[in-house]
């Protein structure tokens, strides 16, 4: 994908698009997010998470993850220190374990390596792949991705704008 190609899709990540576009592409092609539809929902739920590619660290402090045993959260500082990160916000000691094992980093040690450009592209092709969401792309099943993101349906229309917007430039 092209830069100006990312801009079509996301015309708010227009800076960024430089920065992003290969990165992005070479995560897609590395966790099975090889198909327009798949592509189409991944790039859409990314651009609604990070705000069309603004935020690699969710702008909360984090202090509503602390002691959430769900997320692995269980030692003091672990809210904070394990907020979301990446391009689709990887949240909770748990997930940065089983993501850092996955893209060989120590996340734990260094969670903000996921705010870098290929880290927050490869973390959020980790996240997709490891909870089998093409499944939900194949379908055009949009509501149940958005639930298993984000744990339920917040900003589903904004997701939904995204969505078609980008299923149109990819010829959907």
């Amino acid at each position: 994908m092209t830069p100006d190609e990312l801009v079509a899709m996301m015309p708010a990540a227009s800076s960024r698009a430089q920065t992003f576009a290969d990165p992005l592409t070479v995560a897609m092609a590395e966790f099975d997010i090889d198909t327009a539809r798949r592509q189409a929902a991944f790039l859409a739920q990314i651009c609604h998470e990070s705000g069309s590619l603004r935020y690699v660290r969710e702008l909360a402090s984090g202090d509503a993850y602390e002691g959430r045993a769900d997320l692995g959260n269980t030692r003091p500082g672990d809210g904070q220190k394990f907020r979301g990160r990446g391009l689709l916000q990887i949240t909770g000691r748990s997930n940065y374990m089983q993501c850092g094992a996955v893209l060989c980093m120590d996340l734990i040690g260094s969670p903000e390596l996921l705010e870098t450009p290929i880290n927050a592209c490869r973390s959020a092709g980790w996240f997709w792949r490891s909870r089998e969401l093409n499944r939900y792309a194949d379908a055009d099943r949009y509501g149940s991705l958005t639930r298993a993101i984000n744990g339920g349906y917040n900003h589903i229309d904004d997701r939904i704008i995204h969505w078609l917007r980008i299923r149109k430039v990819l010829g959907l």
